[in-house]
């Protein structure tokens, strides 16, 4: 490891600390955990994101900066001016256990599953590049991003189900019903249903090779977009 990347790989320590002891500290000034609006959703995405990076950087280096860069963007995202960074009171729907836990799931897996798209994405720009005298390599890098990919995709659904699951028992709590074919209950299921389909795409004889799952990895995370902004800005 060169000394750059030491310097890097402590520095995103030190950044992600402090961005706990900022969700932390959100936390309790607010009395209600800090992923309950658009603002604290998108920052405790980016933290969960880091925390994937941090999971498989043992594997790979090259995923931990691609969590620090998308974690960067989520942050940014999360500061634009629509996002309203004020700390308020929940409304009593929203002042739920069950919703804590739930929310908590789902936008943690979207991190994971971010990582994965983003580690598709850097895997599709290696199958351009890699030519006759890098393939050897390239194939490597290929080989162990993909690894770690679906590995980052596994972890995701679960949480994602999981936390599908925890909603259902929230709903129940809140509205007497477990499930009621909303907009935002649909596309979590199509999202559920599409990655499953993806990590499953390897036990199907034309489509187990690594090109077809990386581009098959990234462009599910536009289902991931369109359940948590679609959703939520367009179909509202």
């Amino acid at each position: 490891m060169t000394f750059a990347t030491k310097a890097s790989l402590y520095l995103l320590i030190d950044f992600f600390l402090i961005h706990t002891f900022g969700l932390a500290l959100r936390w309790y000034i607010s009395g209600h955990a800090p992923w309950s609006d658009g603002y604290e959703s998108m920052v405790y995405i980016s933290w969960a994101t880091v925390l994937a990076g941090f999971i498989f950087s043992k594997r790979s280096s090259m995923t931990l900066a691609s969590t620090a860069i998308l974690a960067g963007l989520i942050l940014f995202v999360a500061h634009l001016n629509w996002m309203n960074p004020q700390v308020t009171n929940l409304v009593p729907v929203l002042n739920s256990y069950w919703l804590s836990i739930h929310v908590s799931m789902i936008t943690a897996s979207y991190g994971f599953l971010g990582l994965g798209a983003l580690l598709g994405f850097i895997t599709i720009i290696l199958f351009i590049i890699k030519t006759e005298s890098n393939q050897f390599q390239i194939s490597n890098s290929i080989k162990e991003l993909n690894a770690i990919n679906e590995m980052s995709l596994m972890v995701g659904l679960v949480l994602l189900s999981v936390g599908n699951f925890l909603g259902g028992v929230w709903a129940n709590e809140s509205w007497g019903r477990y499930w009621g074919w909303d907009p935002k209950e649909t596309w979590a299921a199509v999202t559920i249903l599409i990655y499953a389909v993806v990590l499953h795409l390897r036990f199907i004889p034309r489509l187990n090779d690594r090109f077809i799952f990386n581009v098959a990895s990234t462009w599910a995370y536009s289902t991931v977009l369109m359940t948590y902004f679609g959703v939520n800005y367009y179909l509202s």
